[in-house]
């Protein structure tokens, strides 16, 4: 079997089971940096420790290295349920160890100056992550239908990691904004009708200091929440 072939057959089987379309996204393109490495060979020909050799050969920081360990689990574990192969190679890859970031809030001065510099778009971009807490792929994705009215004013439907999903309250100048675009997604692009989530995060970079990412915007919204009364709960 060659690799366009088992890849298919993997991702069918994830979509039958509901997984996310960003996920798997993610992991496709990881077996398709692996197959380019080993275009010969069928994959289940693979061994442990071809897929060592191969996941040392990448300088990854490690959360991706966890989440390309991830994905080879579940592709040799598929490869074994669907009788394809004896055993996973997969099973035996160490694990990551990851360590937890350290919170960095986007500044005032860095946020109102990218603000200013910022189109339209990236505007909305850059107050979606700090205003709401937003990630990328969530940022990427939101669309009009999203939006609900409450008894509080307007809140966003986010769709977050591993399809779950959660109502954050927005605050009532950035639901106008949200409100007078168009009916859509409010970032339409070629995936899926929307940006990719790496694009939105370039657009914000583009406009940020060296060091500062979209994602710290994220992690000034939820400084700026927990200073409020304190409450991890709410903040979550």
């Amino acid at each position: 079997m060659d690799w366009t072939t088992a890849t298919t057959g993997w991702v069918v089987a994830q979509r039958g089971a509901g997984s996310p379309r960003t996920t798997i996204r993610t992991r496709t393109q990881h077996l398709k940096q692996l197959a380019a490495a080993h275009p010969l060979a069928s994959p289940w020909d693979l061994t442990t420790a071809d897929l060592l050799a191969w996941a040392a050969a990448h300088d990854w920081k490690p959360e991706t290295r966890h989440s390309v360990r991830t994905t080879l689990r579940s592709f040799y574990g598929w490869g074994v349920a669907a009788g394809h192969i004896d055993h996973s190679p997969a099973d035996a890859l160490p694990t990551v160890r990851r360590t937890p970031p350290r919170a960095r809030p986007l500044p005032d001065g860095i946020f109102a100056d990218a603000l200013r510099k910022a189109g339209e778009r990236e505007r909305l971009i850059l107050r979606l992550a700090a205003e709401a807490g937003m990630r990328r792929g969530e940022i990427a994705q939101a669309a009009t239908w999203d939006l609900v009215e409450d008894l509080a004013g307007w809140s966003i439907e986010v769709h977050g990691k591993g399809g779950r999903t959660r109502l954050v309250p927005l605050n009532e100048g950035l639901a106008l904004e949200l409100l007078a675009l168009d009916p859509g997604y409010f970032f339409p692009g070629k995936i899926d009708g929307h940006l990719s989530a790496q694009h939105v995060g370039d657009l914000a970079s583009a406009l940020l200091p060296a060091g500062w990412t979209l994602h710290h915007a994220r992690h000034r919204f939820a400084s700026r929440a927990y200073a409020v009364d304190r409450d991890v709960f709410t903040v979550q």
